[in-house]
């Protein structure tokens, strides 16, 4: 059972610019789980998802992620835990001055790829997956919301990653491309990717069912664990 949990916290606490954000949050994740992340703006779900890159520090208690102590990483490894993750980020953060491809090709050089017929094969891999596979050579602004979104996914993808954390990611598109990007979440996850995904849209956790933790009073609450 050990070797399955992907996420553990265990009474963390997050600040946010010297304010508290979460107080004694303790949960855990397995692999394979697709798990929701709800609560009103400003509840913390964001800093949450800041403390398993490793942007902010844990303020107290301990978690781990993929194999890593958040508590005890050193700033020469935390590249190698945001290998193994896939964040997808709901303004996108695309660079708008080169094209798709070589979006995706900064992302591979920057985590530690060399061999360009690897890549190549890699981001043709990733593109095709999230169904864009002849939009490589498109620059960010000539591509609709949802389509940059599932580019986001794809980079997420590029590493083979243990984890997606994905933050708000329907949150910029219509109800149509929304659930579009919802289904390619679910597939991906189906395959086994085990995902965490903050968003506050009832409409997509009432279509796709999956457990569900609520950022509510500074903590966190399973509403699996608490549902009557």
């Amino acid at each position: 059972m050990e070797q399955n949990i992907v996420i553990r916290f265990s009474d963390v606490s997050v600040l946010q610019a010297k304010n508290l954000v979460l107080r004694k949050v303790s949960f855990q994740v397995c692999k394979g789980e697709f798990v929701y992340l709800i609560g009103r703006t400003g509840s913390g779900k964001s800093s949450l998802m800041k403390t398993m890159y490793a942007e902010l520090p844990l303020a107290e208690g301990q978690a781990d992620i993929v194999g890593f102590d958040l508590d005890a990483i050193k700033s020469k490894e935390v590249p190698f835990l945001r290998r193994k993750l896939g964040v997808v980020f709901q303004d996108f953060q695309l660079l708008t001055d080169r094209s798709i491809s070589d979006n995706l090709l900064f992302v591979l050089r920057a985590t530690g790829w060399n061999d360009k017929d690897a890549m190549e094969e890699r981001m043709s891999e990733v593109l095709n997956m999230v169904g864009l596979g002849t939009k490589g050579f498109k620059f960010p602004h000539e591509l609709s919301g949802g389509e940059q979104q599932r580019i986001v996914i794809a980079r997420a993808l590029l590493n083979h990653p243990e984890l997606i954390l994905a933050d708000e990611p329907t949150g910029n598109l219509d109800p149509e491309t929304s659930v579009e990007i919802m289904q390619l979440l679910h597939d991906i996850n189906q395959k086994g990717t085990t995902i965490l995904m903050a968003t506050h849209d009832k409409y997509i956790t009432d279509m796709f069912p999956h457990r569900t933790l609520k950022c509510d009073n500074n903590t966190i609450i399973d509403l699996a664990t608490t549902a009557v």
